[in-house]
């Protein structure tokens, strides 16, 4: 959910770096030059361009990240799982090991990295750009309001997707009312206790020139719980 941002690294699926690099855009005074370059990680819509510009940078990274989250996921499940059968070892041969890298599941990994450069690369990219140019002065109230924003909008948003999204692809639509009754509000709720903290931390604790990869950090940790979720 930057998840998600922003996207500029996917940092933060209710991230703080989306626009935090925008910010620092605009100080530098050359805001317009750079919408007009056509640059390829922008979402160009001005008539020079001739219209959508995909974003490919951020739904690269985004797609990486979600298959991180994954990956550690797996591993971590199938690791729990094999130390639980093995109550009277905590150590595992290596030939056990080997299965627990083994056994990945790819059309799981696929269909979580997909969702990160189909969707939410994209479409949170998409986000921080309206965010920049409704609230567009670095104030301390617009950055609060742009966190607000993300808590009320994105992140419900992206829940929804998510959800969506995995049970389009496990053929399961019909059980979608379901698995929204059952664990979207935890997720979105266990989503302001994790990026809240993490954006406050990032604004006020973490250098600039580290904010990115800070927030890059803690999108890993919340796709790896978003694919803990799906996998239910």
């Amino acid at each position: 959910m930057d998840a998600l941002g922003g996207c500029g690294g996917a940092g933060g699926f209710w991230g703080w770096n989306g626009f935090e690099q925008r910010r620092k855009k605009k100080s530098s005074g050359d805001r317009d030059r750079k919408r007009n370059t056509g640059s390829s990680d922008s979402v160009d819509v001005s008539r020079d361009a001739g219209g959508y510009r995909f974003p490919l940078k951020q739904a690269v990274t985004a797609g990486a990240l979600t298959f991180t989250g994954d990956t550690i996921a797996q591993l971590s499940g199938r690791w729990k799982k094999r130390t639980a059968l093995k109550q009277s070892s905590s150590e595992l041969d290596e030939g056990e090991l080997w299965n627990i890298f083994s056994e990945h599941d790819w059309i799981r990994a696929l269909r979580m990295s997909s969702y990160g450069f189909l969707l939410y690369g994209p479409g949170s990219y998409a986000w921080y750009q309206f965010l920049d140019h409704s609230l567009p002065k670095p104030t301390a109230t617009n950055l609060v309001l742009k966190v607000l924003l993300n808590q009320v909008i994105l992140g419900p948003s992206v829940i929804a997707v998510i959800f969506a999204w995995n049970n389009l692809w496990l053929g399961k639509l019909s059980e979608l009312g379901n698995k929204y009754q059952k664990d979207a509000l935890p997720t979105l709720l266990y989503g302001f206790r994790f990026w809240v903290p993490v954006s406050i931390l990032n604004f006020w604790v973490v250098p600039l020139q580290a904010r990115v990869a800070f927030m890059s950090m803690g999108s890993v940790f919340w796709n790896f719980y978003l694919s803990s979720t799906m996998s239910k």
